[in-house]
């Protein structure tokens, strides 16, 4: 969620140095929210290809507990990637 907030927070900052002309409060939202972003989406790719590996490692394996588990760690990831 931290990731998120901070997106917001960039670009509200971004938003406030457009309306006032500040460029580099506009150029120091900018860059909180593409970080932020940045940050959310590796988080999300790593939670995808973590859940991946341990859904085929559980349907492989026939242990339907590890495949469930990989599934929403994947499915995790997912939503962390949308934002």
């Amino acid at each position: 969620m931290g990731d998120r907030i901070d997106e917001m927070k960039g670009s509200l900052k971004q938003g406030a140095g457009k309306l006032t002309g500040d460029q580099d409060l506009e150029a120091e939202g900018h860059a909180e929210h593409d970080v932020a972003h940045a940050a959310r989406q590796t988080k999300g790719i790593g939670n995808q290809l973590k859940g991946s590996l341990e859904e085929t490692v559980g349907k492989l394996t026939d242990d339907e507990e590890a495949r469930a588990r990989g599934a929403a760690t994947r499915l995790k990831g997912d939503a962390q990637r949308t934002g």
